[in-house]
């Protein structure tokens, strides 16, 4: 991004100022209509306004070792547990040492209460000196069977085991560096494995998709189906992408389906639609230049999270950037504008117009279909990056400063006044 956007982006609308007590209806205050039982959770039920830790993830749990890096749901639509979601974590502190750091796959059955550990994938299959930790992929397949997981290193099958930490790890065959060098510098070598992004999984788990680049200006998609033994066999590169910034995001047109029409692409500057059939690219009308995409969703249409905002649907190929939103950026200050840092935006499939967005400054949501935003005031200050709505309509929400379970929609929650200190 060229300095004269994040200057341009960084600029704010002007604040709100009322003496010493102020209104803020894009607050949101749980916490003071939460009802508590006698170990400290709120009672859990539709009325209820929470906002509550998770502290049941594995690993050691130092800095950012429960951050939830991506959640994945079973792809197939005939799944019976519905409150059944996975995660990826990365336990990569400095205060553990190197042979120790680990990836965790972990499951929740009940909405994100508590989590088991399935798979414990060990510091062979990822580099945590590169990046590690923020850009890992997890995708499911139909039945959680098995996962596909992306690192530094590449991407890779796992196979739960009986003891998590026994997991079966396979490498998925990917590009490697070229003896041509990039045009910038890169921590790998030529015969290196190019480090792999995204990964989706078609819903009867029959296809694999993965991108694949880092920093070279060569971004790659492969293609890959089911093999007779069960791993997955490479077809090939899909068609090249026309842009050589890296690819930072992957959604199906419709995640639901054996056989999806179509695949969006975010890249380090914009979004592409690949249409299945043609193999032909559509360059996706309405963002903004120099626009990282971190997220696509494409429940009930196309939304984007970027920088530095977010875009919501007008047709699948065009979008159109929030800019009438004014987002509360802390907690304790009157700062607004439609400029987040936007990791990721959730949209409630059973309740479209429900959207949570994650972001550098906290977690927004919306009950009107992304026209107006409440911050979720009650979490810890920081940098939020994923979300998971639930069938029950509560969240889960992560980041670095942890795992939180919300119920945001709920209605107990709404404005409220604040007195300044």
């Amino acid at each position: 991004m060229s300095p004269r956007t994040i200057r341009r982006h960084r600029k704010v609308a002007k604040s709100l100022r009322l003496g010493f007590i102020f209104l803020a209806p894009t607050m949101m205050v749980c916490g003071q209509t939460s009802t508590a039982n006698h170990d400290g959770n709120a009672k859990k039920d539709g009325d209820s306004c929470y906002v509550r830790q998770v502290k049941s993830l594995p690993g050691s749990h130092d800095f950012a070792a429960d951050f939830i890096e991506v959640f994945a749901s079973d792809p197939s639509p005939g799944s019976r547990n519905r409150n059944l979601v996975w995660g990826l974590t990365a336990d990569l502190s400095d205060e553990i040492p190197a042979e120790e750091r680990a990836l965790y796959i972990s499951k929740s059955v009940n909405s994100g209460e508590m989590w088991t550990q399935v798979a414990r994938v060990d510091s062979r299959y990822f580099d945590a000196r590169i990046d590690e930790g923020l850009r890992n992929g997890l995708s499911v397949a139909p039945g959680g069977a098995e996962f596909v997981i992306t690192t530094q290193k590449g991407a890779f099958q796992i196979f739960p085991q009986a003891k998590s930490s026994d997991a079966v790890v396979r490498y998925i065959a990917g590009p490697r560096v070229s003896h041509d060098r990039p045009l910038i510098s890169i921590t790998k070598k030529e015969g290196d494995v190019v480090r792999a992004a995204a990964a989706k999984i078609t819903a009867d788990g029959r296809r694999l998709i993965v991108g694949y680049g880092y920093f070279d200006m060569n971004p790659q998609i492969f293609s890959y189906h089911k093999g007779r033994d069960g791993s997955w066999v490479r077809d090939g590169p899909l068609a090249q992408l026309p842009t050589d910034l890296d690819i930072l995001s992957m959604q199906w047109d419709k995640p639901g389906k054996a056989r999806p029409d179509s695949l969006y692409v975010g890249t380090g500057d914009q979004v592409y639609r690949l249409d299945l059939h043609t193999m032909k690219w559509t360059l996706v009308r309405g963002v903004e230049p120099d626009s990282a995409i971190h997220m696509i969703n494409t429940v009930a249409g196309l939304h984007l999270a970027a920088c530095w905002g977010i875009y919501e649907p007008v047709s699948p190929d065009a979008v159109a950037r929030v800019t009438h939103a004014e987002f509360v950026y802390h907690r304790d200050e009157d700062e607004t504008g439609p400029n987040i840092r936007a990791y990721g935006i959730e949209v409630d499939p059973a309740r479209p117009r429900h959207q949570v967005v994650t972001a550098l400054t906290g977690v927004y949501t919306s009950s009107d279909g992304g026209q107006n935003w409440r911050r979720l005031n009650d979490l810890p200050e920081g940098e939020y990056r994923t979300a998971h709505f639930n069938p029950d309509g509560t969240v889960i929400v992560s980041g670095m400063p942890g795992t939180f379970l919300a119920n945001p929609f709920s209605s107990g929650c709404g404005p409220h006044l604040r007195t300044r200190d």
